[in-house]
């Protein structure tokens, strides 16, 4: 079975102090000591405590010990086996891996307990958490925004660039020769020149009307049903979720929160300089497109040290952009870690395609080191029961209301 970091057993504080050895992957008890000793003194068990020190620790004793961050109040854990915290993952090896980390790496008195504050788990967007097929949702929403550009001022239509985009040359825009600087220019039309309270505005007045080409069903109504569990899982065990997505930093903002359950301070992506003015004696932000930073490949490790100052322990992506973000997570990393790439297998439910996707999401790469990294595979067509949150037909709710 595919590595997952370094795997531990627990122990009880009993074993401790009676140094019995407990083997686990060749260590014994002695140098796991430091982090039982760790928990011991963040949940205040007095010397000689006998109650304390014969009972096994509770799954959620870490939890809600030790400094939590600011804000981050994980919810209790429930008893183990009450309440099934992954019922849209079939079960299999890569389901039983996810859920042995999680409990792992938080049950206190664990050799591979991990610190609150070091529970850090960054996931990428399009592909990992909702769908980057036929096109990414953000370049749907670029289209739509240029065509009422178009519709207001006609004359737009003969930027080479405008034109492009219009007839859905996606080569031209994403991948042919000039595509950053095609990109560039479509963004400086359709994401600048705008505070980002307007932005935000123009966003949630497309995503509430706005439908999928294929599932008829509103962007956010199409979030992985598999991949909120596993958000729910972590934060329930102490873990800080952050995304890290090469889409816009700000457009992913508006839904982060009502969608996934992560605020808009724990968003990476790209973005642009932000420009302070005093408009009407009012301080205002307008969005341009200088300095763009692009949150893909080499830049998401990069962002990642920026934003959050921490390596984190738990990785997921589901393409080669996502690559040395996985790298940075799980290789060399003094902390148990966990690395998963979503492999999209199951072109009836949703969409087949690694090597030859249709627009993004390359996965070639990822798939060769996987095995050797220890990093889990998701197939999504054996792996998931469901792909999508259940909804009523024509009755689609979206989880974020505009």
């Amino acid at each position: 079975m595919a590595k997952l970091g370094r795997q531990f057993a627990g122990s009880t504080l009993s074993e401790v102090a009676q140094g019995t050895p407990v083997v686990s992957g060749g260590e014994t008890l002695r140098k796991s000591f430091p982090a039982l000793l760790s928990c011991a003194l963040l949940l205040q068990v007095p010397p000689g405590a006998a109650q304390a020190a014969h009972a096994p620790l509770s799954d959620n004793s870490c939890a809600t010990s030790g400094q939590i961050p600011s804000g981050q109040m994980p919810p209790a854990v429930p008893p183990a086996d009450s309440v099934d915290p992954l019922p849209s993952w079939k079960d299999g090896a890569v389901r039983r891996a996810i859920l042995a980390y999680v409990k792992r790496v938080s049950r206190c008195g664990s050799p591979a307990w991990i610190p609150p504050e070091e529970r850090i788990a960054v996931l990428d967007n399009d592909g990992t958490l909702w769908p980057e097929n036929p096109i990414p949702i953000q370049l749907a929403y670029l289209l739509d925004t240029l065509g009422n550009r178009v519709r207001q001022t006609p004359s737009l239509a003969k930027d080479p660039a405008v034109s492009a985009a219009l007839r859905g040359d996606l080569a031209a825009v994403l991948k042919g020769p000039g595509s950053e600087e095609t990109m560039g220019r479509l963004l400086s039309l359709t994401h600048a020149g705008m505070t980002p309270e307007e932005f935000r505005a123009s966003v949630a007045r497309w995503l509430a009307t706005a439908r999928h080409p294929r599932f008829a069903r509103p962007y956010t109504a199409l979030a992985y049903q598999p991949m909120l569990e596993l958000l729910a899982l972590l934060r329930a065990h102490g873990f800080r979720t952050w995304i890290v997505s090469g889409g816009g930093l700000d457009f992913m903002r508006v839904f982060s929160g009502c969608l996934y359950g992560i605020p808009p301070e724990q968003v990476i992506g790209s973005h642009g300089r932000v420009r302070f003015e005093l408009q009407d004696g009012q301080p205002r932000l307008v969005k341009t497109i200088d300095q763009l930073f692009v949150d893909d490949k080499a830049g998401k490790p990069e962002a990642i040290h920026t934003f959050i100052g921490r390596r984190p322990v738990a990785v997921f992506g589901n393409s080669d952009g996502d690559l040395p973000m996985l790298q940075y997570g799980t290789m060399d990393q003094p902390r148990p870690s966990l690395g998963l790439l979503v492999h999209h297998t199951d072109g009836q439910r949703e969409y087949a395609y690694d090597a030859r996707p249709s627009s993004s999401g390359k996965l070639v790469e990822g798939l060769r080191q996987a095995p050797d990294r220890g990093w889990l595979v998701v197939d999504m067509a054996r792996d998931w029961s469901v792909v999508f949150p259940p909804v009523s037909p024509g009755s689609a709710t979206p989880a974020c209301r505009f």
